[in-house]
């Protein structure tokens, strides 16, 4: 009787005692259902099985989710994991789902004799939510839960943290570990499966190392399980720019669109996977004196709309590498099941219900799009040593190196300027012409014949090579290895695989730059050997070292601060203030007595880079020097690096999307999990399976707070709509009102500027005006502003009484005026942006009074908010104005250089107009700025995170895109018209160097640390270096340390970056 009745899918509610008609399943599982719980006792009259019944008694029939768990959200939760478990759909066995009966035992159980607003499981997850949302101990929750048992004796709840672990393990994804070998020894080593001591297994069996993979399919086949995901799985399609000039997703980047000309048949589905890899490495635990590396490997899918494919809640966890040795040139081993299953996903795909599209079933695919790493890591994944003459992955063979005392330098980069540009001609960079063309581009097919070249290498120190690692053949380039991830089809025609981190290189190029302007002698590149490097090349002689009798002197450089500028750097770090949410509080970072600049972590690098220099050192260095900002003598890889960074930007897209920072961040939630010292990889595991589990649920919450329905730091919680613009002008008071009396004149100037700007009522305006123009007015612009608001008034209310359809209730409250009493507050939150008064700011360790509004002819106004104003009108309504003091903006008081405005803060403008809606504020925050004097400010432009100028759905077609951490305004420096720097400073005098004296040709030949760049952050998760390499000039090793760089940033003191 039921057959004929299954949905186009093949499903039915099943009416089995477990699923009482919640469940749909296919006929095969029902039947296994029905055998299994029996069926329902009171499902008399089949109404969900074809049979009619007459209204009077379908009253009696019971309802899906009725009875003790009313609306109870894990029915959903439960049918839409169930249905798309593959074992389930092909199967229908007995044993298929045994997994989850304790899970349906739970959830129709009551939490408590006579309630039934919960039920037992229901509970039970909200409160491990809650437990996981504000990181309670696993101690506090067992207590809590023998708390609820005393206090409540009847209720139905596991007793413990760990049984609630292992009921919530039951809807998750899980793990699989694999040991090191399969067999007893290792086929190709021959080293025991086992840990040995003293040529013995121990007593236990316990395995060299146990690599915990988290299959890759299910995760993604969850994706598309509910509908709260499947349909953002398609946004690249529907939300790409429509614009070639804008990109605001990597699907508008030149190596997608590639990639899908390559393959025609995986872009026809938009459902298909595009993925993103990340690795990295951190030490787990809190004492840093421990070295541990541990390698988690992070997917990302870049479906999603750009707001959301780089939040943790996205991110899946694919490999947990373990420690305590980094894999380094191993990593293939580790990375073999994930490249197994993504070549299963490209070449047979998955079949996967699709929640989007009435649960169809379709054959989902995945492709591996590139891999975001840092550049010692990148050496393990692409095959490419980062090291050596040729470390440039992306110049290859014709990297432009050299050799120096102690490392190898990059120069040559003359070569990217235009064949006729003067500079190739000057003499003073290296002392010889430049007329070499700009490096080569290599083709995948001049990439696979190098990789042709190279040996086939065993993993490890192999008893073959002797124990130790093997030596290259100059054939064989910088290439370690041909990587595992060439056994992909697509691999080798893509063209872009690996990125260049952009925070890792801006964080090495800002340590570097302000290690050698502030003199750091542990961070400048102006060291002793630097200078003697110049006096071999024979150039810029007057930074030659010299002998003063027994000491050798060092003369003072015009790149570097004296002691006075050093100390006005740092006042002027000090002093500034950022806009809540912005950036950290980079005072703390400035040694007390103004001598150093310390401790900066990778954002912090960001800003200062992005905001801070370009600004600070104008007046303290030559201005073709501050200009330049960077002095070609010490480039090293990482600051030639920033050369191929703009074409990355082309073929990949919006940097934010390809970057480190969202991945550091991930691997603290990693961090956080570790509850067992001796067994990290697996707390790590387990607890992310849970978290997995209980992210995917709290989808489907509510009644709770979880992480998709949180509110922001700053959200206003405003989302009124009304017939009149001006009355949507709201805000979310941050502190209590206070009722303050607004004299007639000030009122009257803020109700007509309201009339004003209410498009709604502009043929009113336009009809006042002719009017005046009838009458012959003297000065019409000063009568309308004086006399309209009555006008307005008496036009309105006279329509009102012959009733109008016109007049609305927001018409005639406009009409009305408003009360004589004003609300006024402190600070406030107005979409999503925190504003405060200027009295209550310079109390403040930030800067949130600094406004901005555009004007008619490209130009824009610039003041400090005064006070916060909120107008009520009748029925209720209320418009909120900002009272702003203008600064005068004309040529005298407002200077653009380089695209950095500085403004004269003590002159005022606009005394008569200073109002505006709050709506229509742009928040901007001022530096000072040290060139002009202190009575000047730079404008710094704020785009805030969590803020996007396109719609959710995608759909829409603006362009602007908001950028929360990189610079507003870009450097544009004419280099052909820079006259030669003289590079000895003035100020100062020659510095001695207490060393004995040596000369040039003694070092030029000695081996020393080629690339040693310091790239940690600094915080408790990393403690080593990225890697320090130790090379002679014709033998390298290829022995590194690569480790990690954990990023800490909190999310209330930095911006999520958003565009490119």
């Amino acid at each position: 009787m039921a057959k004929p009745h299954v949905n186009d899918r093949g499903f039915i509610r099943c009416p089995c005692n477990r699923c009482i008609n919640n469940a749909q399943h296919q006929l095969e599982v029902l039947e296994t259902h029905i055998h299994r719980f029996g069926f329902m006792s009171d499902y008399n009259e089949w109404i969900y099985h074809g049979e009619n019944v007459n209204a009077a008694s379908s009253s009696n029939v019971p309802q899906p989710n009725s009875g003790v768990h009313d609306r109870d959200e894990m029915f959903e939760v439960l049918e839409d994991i169930i249905s798309n478990d593959a074992e389930v759909d092909q199967l229908g066995s007995q044993s298929s789902n045994v997994q989850y009966d304790d899970l349906f035992t739970a959830l129709n159980s009551e939490l408590y004799p006579g309630v039934s607003s919960f039920s037992s499981l229901n509970f039970l997850v909200k409160l491990m939510h809650l437990k996981v949302m504000n990181k309670w101990t696993n101690k506090s929750f067992d207590e809590l839960l023998k708390l609820l048992k005393l206090a409540f004796p009847k209720i139905d709840l596991v007793e413990s943290h760990y049984e609630a672990k292992r009921l919530m393990t039951k809807m998750g994804l899980g793990y699989q570990s694999i040991h090191n070998s399969m067999s007893e020894t290792c086929p190709i080593c021959s080293e025991s499966r086992w840990k040995m001591q003293e040529g013995r297994r121990t007593g236990k069996n316990v395995p060299h190392k146990v690599l915990r993979y988290f299959p890759l399919a299910p995760r993604l086949k969850r994706l598309f399980a509910t509908s709260k995901t499947a349909k953002l799985m398609r946004w690249h399609q529907a939300g790409k720019s429509t614009d070639d000039n804008v990109m605001r997703h990597s699907v508008d980047g030149r190596a997608w669109k590639d990639f899908d000309r390559k393959h025609p048949e995986f872009a026809d589905d938009v459902r298909n996977v595009r993925l993103g890899l990340a690795a990295d490495g951190f030490n787990p635990f809190n004492n840093m004196s421990i070295s541990y590396s541990m390698w988690p490997v992070v997917l990302t899918t870049y479906n999603l709309p750009p707001w959301l494919c780089m939040k943790p809640e996205y991110l899946m966890l694919s490999l947990l590498i373990p420690g305590p040795q980094s894999p380094g040139k191993d990593m293939d081993v580790f990375l073999r099941p994930l490249i197994e299953e993504l070549k299963e996903l490209w070449e047979n795909g998955i079949d996967t219900r699709d929640a989007g599209n009435d649960r169809k079933v379709f054959k989902m695919r995945a492709a591996l799009l590139w891999t975001v790493i840092d550049f010692p890591a990148r050496s393990s994944l692409s095959g490419w040593s980062g090291q050596g003459y040729k470390a440039c992955p992306t110049c290859n063979e014709d990297t432009p190196s050299m050799r120096v005392i102690g490392k190898t330098a990059y120069f040559g980069h003359r070569r990217f300027l235009p064949s006729t540009h003067r500079w190739r001609s000057n003499l003073d960079f290296d002392g010889r012409t430049e007329r070499k063309r700009p490096p080569r581009r290599f083709s995948s097919v001049d990439i696979m014949d190098q990789l042709r070249r190279v040996k086939t290498s065993i993993p490890g120190k192999h008893p073959t090579y002797g124990g130790v690692k093997r030596k290259r053949g100059d054939d064989e380039l910088n290439w370690r290895k041909k990587s595992i991830f060439y056994e992909l089809p697509y691999w080798a025609e893509i063209e872009l695989k690996h990125n260049l981190d952009v925070m890792h290189i801006e964080k090495n190029i800002c340590d570097s730059l302000l290690g050698t302007l502030m003199g750091d002698p542990h961070k400048s590149k102006d060291t002793d050997n630097a200078r003697r490097d110049l006096q071999h090349l024979g150039i810029r002689s007057e930074l030659h070292l010299y002998e003063d009798g027994n000491k050798l002197m060092k003369p003072a450089a015009e790149y570097t601060f004296s002691e006075a500028n050093r100390r006005k750097f740092c006042r002027f770090v000090r002093s500034v203030k950022f806009p809540d949410g912005f950036a950290g509080n980079l005072s703390k970072n400035v040694a007390h007595n103004d001598s150093r600049i310390v401790g900066l972590k990778s954002h912090d690098c960001h800003v200062i880079m992005q905001r801070l220099l370009p600004v600070g050192c104008r007046s303290l260095v030559n201005k073709t020097i501050s200009s330049t900002i960077i002095e070609l003598s010490f480039f090293d890889i990482m600051i030639h690096l920033v050369l191929h960074l703009p074409e990355e930007a082309i073929l990949g897209g919006p940097v934010y999307m390809r970057w480190m920072y969202p991945f550091e961040r991930y691997l603290k939630r990693l961090k956080d999990y570790v509850r067992n010292a001796a067994k990290p990889e697996g707390s790590i595991s387990e607890g992310y399976v849970v978290d997995e589990a209980l992210t995917f649920c709290s989808r489907y919450f509510d009644d709770i707070e979880t992480r998709f329905n949180r509110p922001d730091r700053n959200d206003d919680g405003i989302h009124r709509t009304s017939r009149l613009f001006v009355f949507e002008s709201q805000c979310k008071p941050m502190e209590k009102q206070s009722q303050v009396y607004v004299e007639k004149n000030v009122r009257d100037m803020a109700e007509f500027y309201i009339l004003n700007n209410s498009p709604e009522i502009e043929t009113y305006l336009n009809q006042h005006k002719q009017e005046l123009q009838l009458r012959g007015c003297l000065n019409p612009d000063e009568a309308h502003r004086n006399e309209f608001a009555d006008w307005f008034f008496e036009k309105i209310y006279a329509m009102n009484r012959v009733h109008a359809p016109e007049v609305t209730h927001e018409l005639l409250s406009l009409a009305s005026k408003s009360n004589i009493f004003v609300s006024s507050y402190p600070a406030c939150i107005v979409n999503g942006v925190r504003f405060v008064t200027h009295a209550r700011d310079v109390r403040l360790k930030t800067q949130n009074s600094g406004v901005s509004v555009p004007g008619t002819e490209n130009e824009n106004f610039y003041g400090q908010l005064q006070q916060i104003l909120e107008f009520s009108y009748l029925n209720d309504f209320s418009v909120v104005l900002f009272k702003c003091k203008w600064f005068r903006c004309d040529s005298r008081r407002m200077v653009t250089e380089n695209n950095i405005t500085s403004i004269n803060i003590t002159s005022e403008s606009y005394k008569d107009d200073q109002f505006i809606l709050a709506s229509q504020a742009q928040q901007v925050f001022y530096v000072e700025d040290p060139s002009r004097g202190p009575n000047w400010r730079v404008v710094q432009h704020v785009n805030h995170r969590s803020i996007w100028d396109i719609t959710e759905d995608g759909m829409s077609d603006i362009d602007l895109l908001q950028d929360n951490s990189s610079s507003n305004f870009t450097l544009f420096v004419d280099l052909g018209n820079l006259p030669q720097i003289n590079l000895q400073r003035n100020d100062g005098d020659v510095i001695p160097i207490v060393q004995p004296f040596t000369t040039v040709s003694q070092h030029v030949n000695k081996t020393a640390s080629f690339l040693n760049d310091d790239d940690e952050d600094e915080d408790d998760v990393s403690e080593e270096d990225d890697e320090t390499v130790e090379e002679s000039a014709d033998e390298e090793t290829d022995e590194g340390n690569d480790d990690v760089d954990t990023e800490e940033d909190d999310d209330d003191r930095s911006c999520e970056p958003q565009e490119n």
